[in-house]
């Protein structure tokens, strides 16, 4: 073999190991630019009730952490990137395309369930502080989330919520923790309008705290279920204060009441209990539970929602939750701000989303011209012709 050969050989073997450094570098890059979207957005809401969150933020600051550039085992973030191969030029074969393009995943993805109720209610108590507010119990959040920050848990939104100064990061922690103000109006709303509750199957979409879903209760509602995004929400926050409502806040545990009262009051809670189911997840997932579960599902005569509608990526699923699960008949009531900056969704640009697709009538039944002007809004199925 000639020198001339010996060269040529070389500078083929030089050029193969270019071409496959640059496709290996083109993929790790696409890679990264990918996740590098995700921690671009900022978001923030605006807070309402401070003094419901001591020492926390006033502003609903719903940011996007740069947690989200990790996948979680509980949820998929959105512009999930091609995952990289170990050897590129390897997996290629002639005449086919090099790189596989993967469908993109939902931007807020976490898988439903449904929570049981426990035997011991008193249990449900254990370490809660109860304040009070129109007339509802409720279970003091500072508390919570020093209990949750010190101890380890499954989600751990309270670290990661403080970590990425945030109240909401997208696909792990959706602001459940906190009441925020348009709760109020919706139920100062419900209270002056007289809404009848009677007999009615409700469903508090988006819970937190479920203060909604506890009103419907306490108006003799024949069931009431209530959904929010994290599971630590419900046991720690939404399952408590319903509980508490029906035990004058928790009081002594009966410790000092006579046994016939104690198993009165029981027999109350167990029947009130009876009447509720509580789920967590995404909301395309927990409708999806709902529908192909093994348990007797009735639509629902009203769902009751507040502050849902601040991230217009989201108006998809919950469109299609509440066309699955709303009765023919039924309504929903949400309660919004005018405009959640930062983010994006705001009431106008959600009766423009519902309007385009056809399905249901909105119409605004009280304005609070308050601060930012926020509003509650009737939507029902339009009637066809």
């Amino acid at each position: 073999m000639g020198p001339r050969s010996s060269t040529l050989e070389a500078t083929v073997a030089q050029i193969v190991m270019k071409m496959a450094f640059q496709f290996n570098f083109s993929i790790e890059e696409k890679a990264e630019n990918e996740l590098e979207t995700l921690g671009d957005t900022a978001l923030q809401l605006e807070s309402a009730q401070p003094a419901l969150n001591p020492g926390r933020s006033t502003e609903k600051s719903k940011e996007i952490s740069s947690e989200e550039n990790v996948v979680h085992k509980d949820s998929v973030c959105a512009h999930e990137a091609t995952p990289k191969t170990t050897d590129p030029v390897a997996n290629c074969s002639p005449g086919k395309s090099q790189v596989q393009v993967l469908p993109k995943k939902r931007a807020g993805f976490k898988v439903a369930k449904e929570h049981n109720i426990p035997g011991d209610f008193s249990k449900v108590l254990e370490n809660k502080v109860m304040d009070t507010v129109q007339g509802l119990y409720y279970v003091n959040i500072s508390v919570v989330e020093m209990t949750l920050s010190n101890d380890s848990h499954e989600e751990d939104i309270v670290s990661k919520s403080i970590s990425s100064h945030s109240d909401l990061i997208t696909g792990i922690y959706e602001g459940g923790l906190k009441i925020w103000e348009c709760t109020f109006d919706l139920m100062d709303y419900l209270s002056k309008a007289e809404m009848q509750f009677i007999n009615k199957t409700v469903l508090d979409l988006g819970c937190g705290a479920g203060l909604l879903g506890i009103l419907a209760l306490k108006r003799k509602a024949e069931k009431v279920h209530f959904q929010d995004y994290n599971r630590t929400v419900i046991d720690e926050i939404t399952l408590p204060n319903v509980v508490a409502n029906w035990t004058d806040g928790g009081g002594d545990g009966g410790i000092s009441e006579p046994s016939s009262k104690k198993h009165k009051k029981a027999d109350l809670i167990q029947a009130l209990m009876s009447k509720c189911r509580f789920f967590s997840g995404e909301w395309t997932e927990f409708s999806q539970l709902l529908l192909s579960g093994n348990k007797p599902f009735s639509k629902y005569d009203l769902i009751l929602t507040s502050e849902t509608i601040y991230n217009p990526d989201y108006y998809s699923a919950l469109h299609d939750t509440i066309s699955k699960l709303l009765d023919k008949n039924g309504c929903v009531y949400l309660a919004t701000k005018a405009h959640y900056f930062g983010v994006g969704g705001g009431v106008h640009i959600f009766e423009k989303f519902i309007e385009e697709r056809n399905v249901f009538r909105t119409r605004t039944v009280k304005v609070i011209d308050e601060g930012l002007m926020r509003y509650i809004i009737e939507m029902a199925f339009k009637i066809s012709s």
